[in-house]
């Protein structure tokens, strides 16, 4: 009888831990990345970003915020050079998710706002509500997908052919589509790969954004991630790139 109630009190405390592991009620990662050059090209860039995500007995939250400012050397009219401001970008984005009682679907409520100065788009507003599902899930893969109705709205910046007069202004508008797609692969231990794709699509501009990443552990809190984001706009002004590239280097701190 006393071995039975040992047996049972170390399986109780062993489901108990690894019921906490599961399902933690904050996993928090801190992205921090710097690089400065100077010589025959001066540049200093920073990129900063933030992924909370808030798990709840029904809902499965996320919050994130990135932040990315680079200065260059830059040559003027004159023959001189000066270091200039050539981007300046600023995400913040939230999604509530409600689990259902079929394991692993939700429903989701989402929203986001850029504010990106030296983009095509200087800033750009969505929300959608959907459905999600993962396709696949393990201690070691997983994979979702999701998507549903939203409205969105952009300021389509309208560059001037005359230095002297600023950039205008387009307000665009209306419904949209969004579909979004994750998957995370815990190769090893301590490497994990990710690759995270959103696609929006309206009448006036189709937006694809995408980030793919792989993290290799430092110790148990703190990571080495690179990678490379992408986002495309598919209806720009004259004169503006539709695509813009990010390559990356960060130090990433989990809590």
């Amino acid at each position: 009888m006393h071995k039975l109630t040992i047996v049972l009190t170390l399986t109780a405390l062993t489901t108990t831990a690894l019921a906490d592991e599961k399902k933690r009620p904050w996993d928090v990662d801190v992205d921090v990345g710097a690089i400065a050059t100077s010589g025959n090209t001066d540049s200093t860039s920073l990129q900063f970003k933030v992924d909370a995500k808030q798990n709840l007995e029904k809902w499965e939250n996320q919050y994130i915020f990135n932040s990315l400012f680079k200065e260059d050397e830059v040559e003027q009219d004159d023959d001189t050079t000066s270091k200039e401001k050539t981007a300046e970008k600023y995400f913040g984005s939230a999604k509530f998710a409600y689990l259902l009682g079929v394991e692993k679907s939700y429903v989701f409520g989402f929203g986001s706002y850029t504010d990106d100065k030296f983009g095509a788009y200087r800033t750009y507003t969505t929300v959608a509500l959907g459905y999600g599902d993962w396709l696949y899930s393990s201690p070691t893969f997983n994979w979702f997908v999701e998507a549903g109705p939203g409205y969105f709205e952009g300021e389509k910046v309208i560059e001037s052919d005359d230095a002297s007069i600023p950039d205008s202004i387009t307000d665009e508008s209306g419904a949209m589509l969004r579909a979004a797609t994750a998957l995370e692969w815990k190769i090893t231990k301590n490497a994990e790969f990710k690759q995270v794709i959103s696609v929006e699509s309206g009448a006036d501009n189709t937006r694809t954004q995408s980030e793919t990443s792989l993290a290799t552990s430092i110790n148990g809190s703190m990571k080495m991630k690179v990678g490379i984001a992408i986002a495309n706009d598919t209806d720009v002004a004259p004169g503006k790139e539709k695509t813009d590239t990010t390559t990356f280097i960060n130090l990433v701190y989990s809590f």
